[in-house]
């Protein structure tokens, strides 16, 4: 049996490590080994932020790393790739890169896949300095996860061997269901118009463009946010100070994502900077249209038969947008283009391939 270990910087609600879990789930599934490593985090902290990784706790190796270079990290990877008997390993980002990259050169592990997530950080000249030196010193299989951070991975790294491999959610998990009922669990208002938001409360992801949106629109409109964060307790603020505390819901970290996206009207991503992230293929894998903002490969999750793009930054744009999205009649169900661009078998299909893993042939049967 082969055994992929996958690294990640922090294990905490996010695309890559839900992205992260989905892999290890489907690899499951199908009777391979996967395990997943978080360099950063405190194991009882983690476990208790996100109860989903309570059911996979044995499979879990959290590092805690404090910040700064931390050598004994990469000795510790080698002893757990070597105790383990890790066949390939599969790194996310640029610090997992620079510890277990070169700690399963030293493992002498045969396989090393790297995925890039995003490329703004290739704008900082140390970052890049580094992400180069360790490309060069690991020489792992180089993947993005869409086509916006390959071009942007060719232009910074001056690399032509990097391969595509999309995310993919579960589309079995997120499928349509009974607004009314979702709307129940979570005690939201049955008789309005629902716009909402998943993820971070973090400056990059824009909900404050978006709660000042809600300005210039009707008030029959009201927004819902999923999610916590540093902003959290700033953007309950302006909600008050706007005079939209009534219509403003926070619903706090929450598990329950495909009842939350099946109580909306319209998903909204507002972020300032994205790689591809997986929160527009999970809502429109239940059926609802999306109104995202034009960053990094966010365009493509889109469905561009019944949402559409706008700027970042403009929440005049953004109401409009919103708007007219909420007035549009749809004809096409945003779900058909998930499921044939955004399947989680289809990325996990190609990185077992990468992986020398036994999964593409099982899965080819499902």
């Amino acid at each position: 049996m082969n055994t992929v270990i996958q690294v990640v910087q922090h294990l905490s609600p996010g695309g890559i490590e839900v992205m992260a879990l989905e892999l290890k789930r489907i690899n499951q599934q199908h009777n391979d080994r996967m395990l997943i490593v978080s360099l950063e985090g405190d194991k009882s902290v983690l476990m208790a932020r996100w109860p989903r990784l309570q059911e996979m706790e044995s499979e879990l190796f959290f590092l805690n790393k404090k910040p700064g270079i931390d050598f004994t990290t990469i000795l510790r990877l080698v002893e757990l790739f070597k105790k383990e008997h890790a066949t390939a390993i599969h790194t996310h980002h640029i610090g997992p890169l620079l510890y277990a990259g070169i700690a399963g050169r030293l493992a002498e592990v045969s396989t090393i896949v790297h995925t890039e997530h995003d490329i703004w950080h290739l704008q900082n000249t140390k970052r890049l300095i580094i992400q180069r030196l360790a490309l060069a010193i690991v020489r792992p299989t180089l993947i993005a996860d869409a086509q916006m951070v390959a071009n942007g991975m060719k232009k910074y790294l001056r690399r032509n061997d990097i391969g595509v491999v999309t995310n993919g959610i579960d589309v079995d998990r997120f499928s349509p269901g009974d607004k009314s009922a979702a709307r129940e669990v979570f005690g939201l208002p049955k008789n309005v118009k629902l716009v909402g938001i998943s993820g971070r409360m973090e400056e990059v992801k824009g909900h404050k463009v978006l709660v000042q949106a809600l300005e210039y629109m009707d008030d029959s409109v009201h927004l819902v946010l999923a999610g916590d964060g540093s902003l959290a307790e700033g953007l309950r603020d302006l909600a008050t100070v706007l005079g939209m505390s009534q219509r403003v819901h926070f619903l706090g970290q929450i598990d329950d994502m495909p009842n939350f996206y099946r109580a909306l009207n319209v998903f909204c991503l507002s972020s300032f900077q994205e790689g591809m992230p997986l929160a527009p293929l999970e809502a429109q894998s239940c059926g609802i249209p999306a109104v995202i903002t034009n960053v990094g490969g966010a365009a493509e999750t889109l469905c561009k038969k019944t949402g559409s793009l706008v700027p970042a930054g403009d929440s005049h744009a953004l109401a409009k947008a919103l708007t007219k999205q909420l007035e549009k009649k749809i004809q096409v169900n945003p779900r058909v283009f998930v499921e044939r661009h955004g399947n989680v078998i289809q990325m996990a299909q190609a990185y077992a391939k990468l992986c020398n893993s036994s999964f593409t042939v099982a899965a080819a049967r499902v």
